[in-house]
């Protein structure tokens, strides 16, 4: 049996995919890797911590569910009815599996040598055979409480945490994704089945497979093992977010923990958003770039902080954003938060931008983007992060290339606002 796929290619960079669109609206991805011995899987939904508020895409009314149900959701995914869990069936045809929500999507995955389409049909079925009961998401409750209670315990994601809620005022981006244990005690069957209806209805999810395998063959199968699944058309997914300010909820927060030294980030709210497509990619890059430039480990300011030992090699600059939000982070180990802080919001404004800084920033980008195809996890991980936001991964060449200094300069002047910037600190506990 043959199906129509569209195969795209980037020649700039010799790679390409072929892609298959099912009539549930299932998108289907398969990069061909000849020689690869590993193939690697994802089966995504766009459907991540911060959906908490939605219309119900048959009644039309509004739905309002607990923080956290997204992970949860994915949690209960893997058992079955009937008894056992999906990663047995994994292990039995030698494959791993596994599985994390972010903030926008939540992903399943599995990597095998051996046994491809067996273990296809496994992430498949599963994840479209869903079960919940009283009991087994009572028993999940307790089992994921105390995995909220291990990241309350983890100094770094403490200090993310703090900053998120230090930026954003009413934006679901500010709640930790696996939600508190207040909110996940309250969680039921029915709002996970209504969960599940809205956001892993095939027209919102793309199963990609990378290896060494015949794009037919993962088209072929998909198409049979879906066939035999009933899918009713679906309305898009109106989604409800907060109106967010511009300024910052609170300037700085400040946690003790057990750390040998202190923990310190600065971040900043982006206020441009509602970008998708190739336009967000732009912005995310232009901002991206900004950061090489600015604190790279080549720049002025970086060699100037490292040299009064103020910053380690752990010191991070980066951008992240979606369609509804976006916030840059800066930080690291630092024996003096204040000095830190008093000196990086002094020499972002200060520091030179030259074009021979953008030129190596733009080497090391593409580098960094080409090398993606030798890793099936972080090309999966990128693929999923750009296809949910509207982006052609092979749009990135031309897009990086597009960027001036001019841009890296208004990014800067826009970016980095006094009212939009908010820091956290982790420090020792106090003898």
């Amino acid at each position: 049996m043959t199906h129509e796929a569209q195969l795209i290619e980037n020649e700039a960079i010799g790679e390409q995919l072929s892609r298959l669109v099912l009539p549930s609206g299932l998108t289907v991805v398969v990069f061909p890797r000849p020689g690869f011995k590993k193939t690697f899987a994802t089966f995504a939904t766009h459907y991540g911590s911060i959906d908490n508020a939605f219309r119900d895409p048959k009644s039309g009314q509004v739905v309002e569910v607990p923080d956290g149900i997204a992970h949860f959701l994915e949690h209960k995914m893997f058992e079955k009815k009937g008894g056992g869990d999906a990663f047995d069936d994994f292990a039995r045809f030698g494959a791993s599996s596994n599985a994390y929500t972010d903030y926008t999507s939540t992903t399943f995955l599995f990597q095998t040598t051996s046994h491809v389409l067996d273990n296809l049909g496994i992430l498949l079925d599963f994840v479209q055979e869903p079960y919940f009961t009283d009991a087994n998401v009572e028993k999940e409750k307790g089992i994921i409480e105390q995995e909220i209670r291990m990241y309350l315990d983890m100094p770094g994601d403490r200090l993310h945490s703090n900053l998120m809620k230090a930026l954003y005022v009413n934006h679901p981006v500010r709640i930790d994704i696996a939600g508190t244990v207040e909110s996940i005690r309250t969680i039921t069957p029915e709002d996970l089945y209504t969960c599940y209806r809205t956001f892993y209805h095939p027209s919102n999810m793309v199963l990609l497979v990378i290896g060494d395998i015949d794009p037919q063959r993962v088209f072929d199968y998909t198409w049979e093992n879906q066939k035999a699944k009933e899918y009713g058309n679906q309305s898009p997914i109106t989604r409800i977010y907060p109106d967010e300010p511009h300024r910052v909820n609170e300037k700085h927060r400040e946690q003790e923990m057990v750390v040998s030294m202190p923990l310190f980030v600065m971040g900043y709210k982006d206020t441009q958003t509602g970008l998708v497509g190739r336009e967000l990619l732009r912005h995310e890059m232009t901002y991206g770039l900004m950061w090489q430039m600015l604190c790279g480990k080549s720049s002025p300011l970086f060699q100037n902080l490292y040299q009064q030992g103020l910053i380690n090699d752990r010191f991070y600059a980066r951008y992240g954003a979606s369609t509804t939000f976006g916030f840059s982070t800066v930080g690291g180990e630092t024996p003096d938060p204040k000095a830190l802080e008093a000196q990086l919001v002094d020499g972002l404004q200060q520091a030179p931008l030259r074009e021979e800084d953008l030129a190596r920033a733009k080497k090391r980008e593409l580098g960094e983007f080409i090398a993606l195809f030798q890793n099936p996890e972080e090309l999966a991980y990128a693929f999923n992060h750009l296809f949910f936001r509207q982006i052609d991964i092979f749009d990135y060449v031309d897009t990086i290339l597009s960027i001036g200094l001019d841009d890296i300069e208004q990014a800067r002047q826009v970016h980095l606002q006094e009212s939009e910037r908010a820091s956290s600190v982790i420090k020792p506990i106090s003898s």
